[in-house]
């Protein structure tokens, strides 16, 4: 079997399949991820005297992921439980061939869970660039959706069942609620991606002895070159690895996270929150799609929403894909908790090499919906025609909350209760025996209590709104998003 046999295209992950996110986490984009963090650490070690000036370009010349056999890389890891330990050893081979002492610079200090904790990281930055671009996208949509609607009249659903009038605007106001706070979770969480670097046992020795021993032959950086500002003392290890951190955008760590996996778990919670968000969207959609419903409509697309068998079908398959990323996301989250939970000593045993996967698989799922979302928001139809058809077909009980808190007081004749009793015996008659509800109720209360016109404001689904125009206002406000260009 070939490489290419192995190869995950997605045939069977058609939620992520072809996206940006999994050309941003292929195994392609990992190799050169992995070279990144391994030139930059050569450069950083340049910069303070602990390796010869010429490494760094010595090694970027050999440090282009398509120089290297993926396929060769990853059955080799099977001999040290990681790629890196094959990586490390040919790109050495073919930084020697130009300068041995590039050769020698690469990888001091380090540790091949620092080289693989920071890769992921550095991928995950650059997946997440692309997945709150296309998140962004969604929220602006929504956010327009909301306002040109807020107006719009339709009928509130609660346990499946019509429950009290509302507005479209709301309802897409809502979902921008959801997928809003969760980019803002996936902004934070890209801040807040970390440097991982501690050498072979977290205690950063190998590096804190390669600084010293630099400084005492006097190959150490001088003020200038690297050395505290004003003080002419060498650099630290932490100042080393801070200027790692800095190099590939990431954030500089109070101290090594080897067997801290909170890091990872926190950026796994945020790419969950966000799949559920966007499911949340799909799974209203996929309901009010529905023929006997028709609220909405997903946009049409060449070659997309038919049916093998039954060519008059239109299936709402960007809804059915995003929810399918928002219910497989749950699982790899549960993996990183499990594995977190059971990292071990100084370096855990299998629960950290369980993440990877786990946690590109959030990426690509996260990547998958994110792009999904955006091109649903951006082109959701909505039928206004049937929203009216619908909450019209709720017929007046749908105010029957507002006519308990209104009329029903007015009934009581000095017995507290006995209005709710009469409205509530309305409403079962009415029910029960198809009768006009608005007549029933005209009868059961008298004009003399309620006109005709108050009776009709209190019967006006229009007239109970809440403050759906103001949580409108007040969520687009507060997620304003960011259009395609």
């Amino acid at each position: 079997m070939g490489a290419a046999d192995s190869a995950d295209y997605g045939l069977l992950s058609p939620a992520w399949a072809g996206t940006r996110v999994a050309e941003l986490t292929g195994d392609r984009q990992l190799l050169q991820a992995l070279l990144d963090v391994e030139l930059e650490w050569v450069r950083v070690l340049a910069s303070a005297g602990l390796a010869d000036p010429e490494a760094p370009a010595a090694v970027a010349a050999v440090s282009d992921a398509s120089r290297y056999d993926a396929a060769s890389l990853a059955e080799r890891a099977q001999g040290g439980g990681n790629p890196v330990i094959p990586l490390l050893a040919d790109l050495r081979a073919q930084a020697r061939e130009s300068s041995p002492k590039a050769a020698a610079a690469i990888h001091r200090g380090a540790t091949s869970q620092d080289i693989m904790d920071t890769a992921l990281m550095l991928l995950a930055r650059r997946a997440l660039d692309t997945i709150i671009a296309d998140a962004d996208r969604a929220a602006a949509a929504l956010g327009a959706t909301a306002r040109r609607h807020a107006a719009t009249l339709c009928v509130a659903r609660t346990l499946t069942q019509h429950s009290l009038p509302s507005t479209f605007g709301l309802r897409a106001a809502q979902w921008l609620h959801g997928v809003g706070s969760a980019a803002q979770g996936l902004r934070t969480a890209a801040g807040n991606l970390q440097l991982q670097w501690g050498g072979a046992s977290g205690t950063l020795a190998a590096l804190t002895l390669a600084a010293g021993s630099a400084a005492q032959t006097g190959s150490a950086a001088q003020p200038g070159d690297g050395a505290q500002a004003g003080s002419g003392a060498p650099l630290t290890a932490f100042d080393l690895t801070a200027r790692l951190a800095h190099g590939l955008g990431l954030a500089d760590p109070v101290a090594p996270w080897q067997t801290n996996r909170l890091p990872v778990t926190a950026l796994g919670a945020a790419l969950q929150d966000f799949t559920a968000a966007a499911g949340k969207v799909a799974n209203d959609v996929l309901l009010l799609s529905r023929p006997e419903i028709g609220e909405v409509s997903e946009p049409r697309a060449a070659g997309r929403g038919g049916s093998s068998a039954m060519p008059q079908k239109q299936n709402p398959v960007l809804s059915v894909l995003i929810r399918s990323a928002a219910l497989a996301a749950p699982g790899y989250g549960m993996q990183l908790n499990a594995a977190a939970a059971a990292a071990d000593d100084e370096r855990p045993s299998g629960s950290w090499h369980v993440e990877w996967q786990a946690l590109r698989s959030l990426l690509r799922l996260a990547g998958g919906a994110a792009a999904k979302l955006a091109e649903l928001a951006e082109g959701l139809q909505v039928s206004t025609d049937a929203l009216a058809r619908n909450l019209e077909s709720a017929g007046p009980l749908v105010v029957s909350e507002k006519i308990m808190a209104v009329a029903a007081p007015l009934l009581d004749d000095g017995v507290p209760g006995r209005g709710k009793e009469i409205i509530a015996d309305t409403v079962a008659r009415s029910l029960s025996s198809g009768e006009p509800f608005e007549e029933l109720l005209r009868a059961a209360v008298p004009p003399e209590v309620l006109s005709d016109t108050e009776l009709k404001s209190i019967l006006d689904p229009a007239e109970y709104l809440g403050e759906a125009t103001a949580l409108i206002e007040r969520i687009t406000a507060a997620y304003p998003g960011k259009p395609s260009a």
